[in-house]
């Protein structure tokens, strides 16, 4: 067989201070060690010969965090011999850095080309086939061109084991030599068991040997004969399902591991399309899980149907979007969220500009950063000079965006991770359903998670049928009881530890004295709390599904059934509460608001998604006379900062210590704050 020719190479990485001076209409003036949190990101095919070409567009178009394409392990050849590819790696990030930018590269995670295989003696599957994700029959993940739009006719696409040992220390090998080239960041795309190809997706891959031996060596179980796949009743899939899980997460950490051994000013980026949904369990790469090994995730979240373009969005699908990114900001726990996100890929109907500042927008609003490609590629623009408006705009105002956000006096809504690996229909239609009533009622929220428990300070938590919870969080429930606060539970919370083992008694129901779990109830002493056995939030969410998207064409919504509901659910979650909201805002439920402290200062992020319609239009109507009342000083003003316009000061009035200021219009978005 004909073995990996390892190539030793020498390549020197310059160790000392990045110049980060960068041209004062494209770069950051923010601190070089956080260059992810501020990137504007645009991508370029790379070769030695384009270096001089990609900086000179990435300076001219704003875009500062310049992604170039030049995959080395996922790529054959390249895996064998890498030189060419890293002279041009080295050459982009020398070049970069003379303009005061950073660069990353591009490889794939555990997926490599041959091409043109039929005519090649050597390819990874011919060389290797042990190496190469297997199903529980025995079919390796080897596909030809079409099955992806990346891959060319006449290509051998495989998908391998992250066990296979030998291949993964050469992978590593290739890992610091690139970071060794002085590159800024190493982007992982997609590190996924094969379950995301026609065919393979209920296939709970994979099955070779590595991997089966892996698994039989951490539980004793074989993967082969002693789970039954798919079975969520079954305790060896439940722990084939979080070895998954697990196996993806430390192929991630080891990556970094080795860049930053060799270059630790070298940043972990991963890319991966699974976002709150059941996907992440099911390709093993969850976000949740990802973000505390790497030091950014680009998102190429997918919600709903569709094509998932801005272009083709509807209202409600708008809201699903930024529940995601919502979510993403709270596992980033700090850390920075990027959007690789589609604005517009030949919509007839659209504006392609307009499709690109919704996108733009909404990304912003959510704190995300934003990425603009050509219709569903990594690279190009659909518009140039709408990029430039966009970005140049950004680069502007980027400590608004992307500064941290601080809960001032929130809303707790609780994300469960395992409860959405084992229950990931009931659970995330819960938390998506609930997360919208805040966001339409514009209510204050904080995402609170396992990691981020101890610092959630708020009056009322909400459990969305989080149904798993182990002995830690009921512990610290316990505690917030204990201390006053109140609880918002739903469904069936509490009815499973994190195994997915059913409790003889619900601990909550014992926490809470709930005697009839049947019935809902309410209680305001000693333990605050409503329980809600049919979920609300659920009810609520396939109410949307019912008219929104009509309602928020007309813009008139007082009668509409929805409304009612969501009146109701806000009303309940507002008088479980012992304090008054920082901030009221009086606005349609088709803006969705963020209230935040961003450098001291109390902030409202808004995106309207009024009179938007699927391929039709891009254009929002303005939402109207905006009433927001902060506690804040006699002499305070309104800062508002429209979309793509400069910051203006309003007057308001003062009473009793807090100032009412009325918004005459907001077209796309806008963020205000109040101060001196």
């Amino acid at each position: 067989m004909w073995g990996v020719a390892l190539v030793a190479i020498t390549i020197g990485v310059d160790r000392g201070e990045t110049n980060c001076a960068t041209p004062q209409s494209n770069g950051s003036s923010l601190d070089p060690r956080h260059w992810t949190h501020f990137v504007r990101i645009g991508g370029y095919g790379l070769s030695l010969d384009r270096v001089d070409a990609i900086i000179r567009d990435a300076v001219n178009s704003h875009v500062f965090g310049i992604e170039t394409d030049n995959d080395i392990p996922g790529r054959y050849e390249s895996f064998l011999d890498p030189r060419d590819k890293l002279r041009a790696i080295k050459a982009v990030a020398e070049k970069a850095h003379a303009a005061g930018n950073y660069a990353f590269v591009y490889i794939a995670g555990l997926e490599c080309i041959t091409a043109n295989a039929a005519q090649r003696p050597h390819t990874l599957f011919k060389d290797h086939p042990d190496w190469v994700q297997r199903k529980l029959t025995g079919e390796p993940a080897v596909f030809g061109g079409g099955t992806a739009f990346w891959i060319a006719p006449g290509d051998e696409d495989v998908w391998i084991s992250p066990y296979a040992s030998e291949w993964r220390q050469t992978y590593m090998e290739r890992v610091r030599q690139i970071a060794a080239t002085g590159i800024d960041g190493i982007y992982v795309d997609i590190p996924y068991w094969m379950t995301h190809f026609e065919g393979w997706e209920n296939s709970w891959a994979s099955f070779d040997n590595y991997t089966v031996a892996a698994f039989k060596k951490k539980t004793g179980l074989d993967a082969r004969t002693n789970i039954k796949i798919g079975d969520y009743t079954d305790a060896g899939f439940i722990r084939w399902l979080d070895f998954r899980v697990e196996t993806i997460t430390d192929f991630m950490r080891e990556i970094d591991h080795n860049a930053k051994a060799v270059n630790p000013r070298c940043m972990t980026i991963a890319e991966i399309y699974p976002g709150i949904e059941e996907g992440a369990p099911r390709v093993g790469a969850d976000v949740y899980e990802l973000y505390p090994v790497v030091d950014a995730i680009a998102h190429e979240y997918e919600y709903g149907g569709g094509d998932h373009m801005a272009a083709s969005r509807t209202p409600l699908d708008w809201f699903g979007y930024m529940t995601g990114m919502y979510a993403f900001r709270s596992f980033a726990a700090g850390k920075a969220s990027w959007m690789l996100n589609y604005s517009w890929d030949g919509n007839k109907n659209v504006d392609r500009r307009e499709a690109m500042k919704n996108l733009a927008m909404a990304e912003l609003m959510a704190g995300a950063n934003v990425w603009d490609a050509r219709g569903h590629v990594m690279s190009g623009s659909n518009d140039l000079e709408t990029r430039k408006l966009i970005f140049n705009w950004i680069a502007a105002h980027e400590k608004t965006f992307y500064l941290p956000r601080h809960p001032v006096r929130p809303v707790g809504i609780y994300f469960s991770p395992k409860t959405r690996d084992y229950f990931p229909k009931e659970f995330i239609e819960s938390f998506r359903g609930m997360m919208i009533v805040l966001l339409q009622s514009h209510l204050e929220f904080q995402i609170v998670t396992p990691r981020s428990m101890q610092d959630f300070h708020g009056e009322v938590l909400i459990l969305p049928d989080v149904r798993c919870l182990n002995e830690t969080e009921l512990d610290w429930l316990r505690g917030l009881v204990r201390n006053g606060k109140a609880l918002l539970v739903t469904g069936e919370a509490g009815k499973y530890d994190e195994r997915l083992q059913p409790r003889n008694e619900n601990p909550l129901h014992k926490l809470l004295a709930i005697i009839d779990p049947t019935r809902e109830q309410t209680s305001t002493g000693p333990a605050r709390f409503i329980y809600a056995p049919r979920c609300p939030a659920r009810a609520y969410y396939a109410e949307l599904h019912g008219h929104f998207n009509d309602y928020a064409l007309q813009g008139n919504y007082r009668v509409a059934s929805f409304e009612k509901l969501r009146e109701q659910i806000s009303s309940e979650i507002l008088g479980l509460s012992n304090s008054e909201p920082a901030v009221k805002i009086d606005a349609s439920p088709f803006l969705s608001t963020q209230i935040a402290e961003v450098d001291g200062k109390i902030h409202v992020f808004i995106a309207n998604f009024k009179g938007l319609k699927s391929n039709e239009v891009a254009q929002q109507v303005p939402e109207r006379n905006v009433r927001i009342v902060f506690l804040a000083r006699r002499k305070s003003k309104l800062h508002v900062l429209r979309f793509l316009g400069e910051i203006q000061e309003l007057n308001g009035e003062w009473s009793h210590g807090k100032m009412s200021f009325t918004i005459p219009e907001i077209a796309k978005g806008m963020v205000v704050w109040c101060g001196d």
